[in-house]
């Protein structure tokens, strides 16, 4: 039987939240001049850990001063409803240029880009870590592995938490690559491990029949597997967010390309197994349908779509980067021609599309990098921008499938990242941050999620620090 072993703090999770918290951690004791000891799990290999932070570009809807968009509170208090936890975002929102100068200081460098009206709405401009999120995932990863009192533990599950006799948070019991158990004991325990995407027995409690039949966006999704979640619920943990919604994204189920994302669904129409256009795909701008459309056709379509376009859309070079997959779209010179290497009834989209070319009767023009309002009239359902008839050959398809990129319901936390019991009361010992967090209801407001991780994850590493400093002054 392995010793049980001690540390100031266990991080769960080497992703975007972990790493931050790890490395706010030694910063702060780094500033108190004294040593830190700090064991971070991971389930994965050293290659692969980082879970879906490694895969993602970590877009980030802030101005070259790290300040969030100030449309953002507002954005996500209307989309769900005014459910969110409005204290916690305010806060987030003030943290965020604290968060540049951590990242920047830890060698994240910074790019920024510029999205067209059609796809980013109101949201024109916004910055991604040069290198994505593996770039956030190394820089941390490289000075936390130069910390002389930082132990890395891949392959290995976190399974409990360890509970001392007045029930403070003191440690994890875990399971290493051998099998076997060891306990990990430390003062304060991060859960950074994701939300339940990669759990499909959850995921059907949760969303309901069928959803092993919704796709993984990116390979690091399947490490996320609840554990951080089932873990805190067992001690009383309270939670938030919607649990039978989760950010789910369009993408083409053909490749195995990571993230293979298609942007481009506005720019066409999307139809069923049965070739019937099922939702207006120009409600908004991209990064607001896509997510909506997505889990309609996760729900009610057997997660199954189909994206039919002409040569005005995949003719025109800057379009064609809206598609982002490595595999060429199905190509006919006729509908019915089409239909058949989709695997649909020729008739049925021949008749949809008709029908959808007739209700094409706005005399607008047709701009794709606006909204440009260019509507169908007399159709259901309608097309309210982009509606530009699918009349010059040739005639380009695609299958489309929902894939999840995290859940929404999680576990509570205070601004300190400090996780709430079922009453709201801190629960000593234990923090969260990441996917983990139950924030969203409804509708996610795209470009935060890695930058939330990030800021809640250095947050609790200083708050952690404070914390351990205290108690082992007391001892």
């Amino acid at each position: 039987m392995t010793a049980d072993e001690t540390y100031d703090i266990v991080v769960v999770g080497c992703g975007a939240a972990g790493m931050s918290t790890a490395a706010s951690y030694i910063d702060t004791a780094k500033s108190e001049g004294r040593d830190a000891k700090i064991a971070i799990l991971e389930r994965s290999t050293k290659e692969e850990r980082g879970g879906s932070t490694r895969w993602s570009g970590s877009g980030m809807r802030v101005d070259e001063d790290f300040v969030l968009d100030p449309r953002w509170v507002g954005e996500i208090t209307m989309a769900t409803e005014g459910l969110v936890d409005i204290n916690y975002i305010q806060e987030f929102e003030k943290m965020t240029p604290e968060t540049g100068t951590f990242l920047r200081g830890h060698g994240v460098e910074f790019l920024y880009n510029d999205f067209p009206e059609s796809m980013g709405g109101q949201l024109k401009r916004y910055a991604t870590p040069n290198g994505g999120g593996a770039a956030i995932v190394e820089k941390l990863g490289e000075y936390i592995e130069q910390y002389p009192g930082a132990t890395f533990f891949y392959e290995t599950e976190a399974v409990s938490l360890l509970l001392d006799d007045d029930g403070r948070v003191a440690g994890v019991r875990v399971r290493t690559s051998d099998g076997l158990m060891r306990a990990l004991r430390a003062e304060a325990v991060m859960l950074a491990c994701g939300g339940f995407e990669g759990n499909y027995e959850m995921l059907t409690h949760y969303l309901g029949k069928n959803a092993v039949d919704i796709a993984k966006l990116v390979p690091g999704t399947r490490f996320n597997t609840g554990d951080g979640l089932r873990m805190a619920q067992a001690i009383g943990a309270g939670t938030g967010g919607q649990f039978d919604r989760a950010h789910v994204e369009i993408l083409d189920p053909r490749t195995d390309r990571p993230d293979a994302v298609i942007g481009g669904h506005p720019y066409g129409i999307v139809v069923n197994d049965d070739a019937q256009r099922f939702y207006d795909e120009g409600e908004s701008a991209m990064i607001e349908s896509h997510e909506r459309l997505a889990f309609h056709m996760y729900e009610y379509h057997r997660n199954s779509g189909y994206l039919i376009t002409d040569h005005q859309v995949l003719g025109d070079e800057m379009l064609g980067h809206f598609f982002e997959t490595d595999i060429p779209l199905a190509k006919a010179d006729t509908v019915a021609g089409l239909a058949l290497q989709l695997g649909l009834e020729p008739e049925a989209l021949e008749a949809t599309v008709n029908e959808f070319n007739a209700a094409c009767t706005s005399s607008k023009a047709w701009n794709p990098m606006v909204l440009d309002g260019k509507a169908t009239e007399g159709l259901v359902p309608p097309k309210s921008n982009w509606a530009n008839p699918i009349n010059q050959g040739p005639y380009y398809g695609m299958p489309l499938k929902a894939a999840i990129c995290f859940t929404f319901g999680g576990v509570k936390t205070d601004t300190t990242s400090r996780v709430l019991s079922t009453g709201g009361i801190p629960i000593p010992g234990l923090y969260a941050a990441g996917e983990i967090i139950g924030l969203n209801y409804h509708f996610y407001p795209i470009f935060t999620s890695v930058l939330r991780a990030c800021t809640f994850g250095r947050v609790a590493g200083a708050h952690a620090a404070q914390n351990v400093r205290e108690a082992v002054a007391v001892r």
